[in-house]
């Protein structure tokens, strides 16, 4: 950089996003001034679903473990129960593992849950909690409470960023900046971007204007008569409503969508009034905090950069948040950039590889949000039977069917291995195709495939690491079946470009089938550059896999 700077990357919004580009960068000794307008963390219970994918770049990380034990006890039970009222008759249960039994399970699961790591339920501001000690730990980042981006200016050989705060207007100046400032982004607008999808998606439930407490009581499990669950669901003809255990003992956050004609703006009994009819039993509970927000968006920005400027997480893409693919979205954002970024700064990485985030991520954004309207409209769509409380045969009868599609919906929307790991980038300018096809995307299903352009391919290793534990940080070459060939052409070709490479060999027959070739070239994201069974080509592989045309 030839004119002054006050850091290398400005990040606009603390939230994971946010946070998570400041780790990525910070961890590669990247300068970074992090705007963050709250002065104090949000703790208003949000985002309950970590995704395994997520946790696996937590585990690359080096804090997964950090994560898995924040939120509920580690025994605690993980399941999704669908009730008419909390307290009265329970129609449909996935059982799925506590914390503990999760880290036991994982090495044992082959096929679509063949990973590193599984999910975690927690709630969002204990994640943020983590992931901002864990940039405050980087001596590069700087996180600056209480500053508020009023613009930001591309000069074409840096950015501007007119900071105001407490001691009043700052402009800031750096080689890049991210936008990950929410929904409302000052940033995206600033650019002239708008939204592209839906909003506004009216349902019986999941469309419309929601409404939430976050409460506590020590009660609420003396008073609910059905094993404990994360999250416990209601299904009735005037109160539907979700609620996620927060911490395991006493804390809970409730969403219910308003009914036409009911505020927002109401007191705290009569709040209190909505949790009742949803629990149906008396019970003495504290607000913590109450919430609006509204369900049935399906929004994606319509450009996610413009020259050095680059937008992430909400300010990208909006989700109704069933499936809980807008949080993890948003960190895979940050992780896509955060080492483009890094490489085009420290020189070895060239010029495609910053245009190639919007073509990842923006189709990736499109794909995510269609499945979270899908799992919406299969929870939302369905109105509830008139009998479904009715005691007597018909009640009964309206209590299967309502049970038989919520056990479905439940597995659809909670059991997404396809989802979670099957996202892929075909067709970008950094992935070197090999002429062969990738399996079907699938929600609920997922193929382990070597197929360029998808992540890598997960397996345990001999010594009990998982092999992401076996990865370097930069690029990987990972030689595949004990075959020692190979290697010298990358590394003299990564040697010539400066690219940092790791060669990894992997003994066994199991690694070769799985990756379908010799050689695999791993990028810094964990997803699969190329594959192949000779290094001729080494050099034209790792310059395009570098963002060299």
């Amino acid at each position: 950089m030839t004119e002054k700077h006050d850091c290398a990357v400005i990040v606009i919004g603390g939230g994971p996003c946010g946070l998570m580009l400041a780790i990525e960068l910070g961890r590669r000794g990247v300068p970074v001034i992090l705007l963050e307008d709250k002065t104090s963390p949000a703790r208003f219970p949000a985002a309950n679903a970590t995704q395994a994918r997520t946790m696996e770049h937590y585990r690359r990380l080096g804090f997964a473990e950090k994560v898995r034990g924040q939120g509920l006890p580690a025994d605690y039970p993980t399941d999704i129960a669908y009730f008419t009222r909390f307290t009265r008759h329970e129609l449909a249960r996935f059982s799925l593992p506590s914390a503990r039994a999760a880290r036991e399970i994982v090495r044992t699961l082959t096929g679509s849950w063949s990973a590193a790591e599984l999910p975690h339920r927690v709630s969002q501001m204990f994640v943020e909690d983590v992931l901002r000690a864990e940039a405050t730990a980087c001596p590069s980042v700087s996180i600056r409470p209480g500053w508020r981006m009023a613009a930001v200016r591309d000069t074409g050989t840096g950015v501007e960023v007119d900071a105001e705060h407490e001691g009043g207007r700052t402009t800031l100046r750096a080689a890049y900046a991210m936008g990950a400032d929410g929904g409302s982004s000052t940033t995206r607008k600033g650019l002239g971007y708008s939204y592209v999808g839906e909003s506004g998606v009216t349902r019986d439930f999941m469309g419309g204007r929601m409404f939430a407490i976050h409460y506590r009581s020590s009660k609420l499990y003396d008073v609910i008569p059905h094993p404990r669950a994360w999250m416990y669901w209601t299904v009735n003809g005037d109160r539907r409503s979700f609620m996620a255990s927060v911490n395991g003992r006493d804390q809970f956050n409730f969403h219910t969508q308003l009914r036409p004609g009911e505020s927002e703006n109401i007191s705290d009994s009569e709040a209190k009034a909505m949790f009742h009819t949803a629990l149906a039993a008396p019970l003495d509970i504290e607000i913590i905090a109450r919430s609006a927000w509204n369900a049935g968006y399906t929004l994606v920005a319509e450009k996610f950069q413009r020259g050095r400027v680059f937008l992430g997480g909400d300010a990208a893409h909006l989700f109704t948040p069933a499936g809980g693919l807008g949080y993890n979205t948003a960190v895979e954002d940050a992780v896509n950039l955060g080492w483009k970024l890094s490489a085009v700064l420290k020189g070895w990485g060239g010029p495609a590889l910053l245009d190639s985030y919007e073509s990842e991520r923006q189709a990736i954004a499109r794909r995510n949000t269609t499945y979270a309207r899908g799992f919406a409209d299969s929870l939302g769509l369905f109105v509830p039977p008139p009998e479904l409380e009715d005691e007597g045969p018909a009640g009964e009868a309206a209590r299967k069917l309502t049970g038989d599609h919520f056990n479905h919906h439940a597995r659809f929307e909670f059991n997404i291995p396809g989802i979670t790991f099957g996202g892929r980038y075909d067709g970008s300018p950094i992935v070197v195709p090999d002429g062969t096809a990738p399996p079907p995307d699938a929600p609920n299903s997922y193929q382990p495939t070597g197929c360029p352009g998808g992540r890598a391919p997960h397996l345990w290793l001999g010594d009990g690491r998982s092999l992401y534990d076996a990865l370097g940080f930069e690029f990987t070459l990972l030689q595949l079946g004990g075959k020692p060939a190979g290697a010298a052409g990358f590394r003299a070709a990564a040697e010539a470009m400066n690219v940092p490479l790791s060669v990894v060999p992997v003994a066994g027959d199991e690694a070769r089938d799985l990756y379908g070739a010799d050689l695999a070239l791993i990028r810094p994201d964990q997803i699969v550059a190329w594959r192949g069974n000779a290094s001729s080509e080494a050099a034209a592989v790792l310059r395009r896999a570098a963002g060299h045309p």
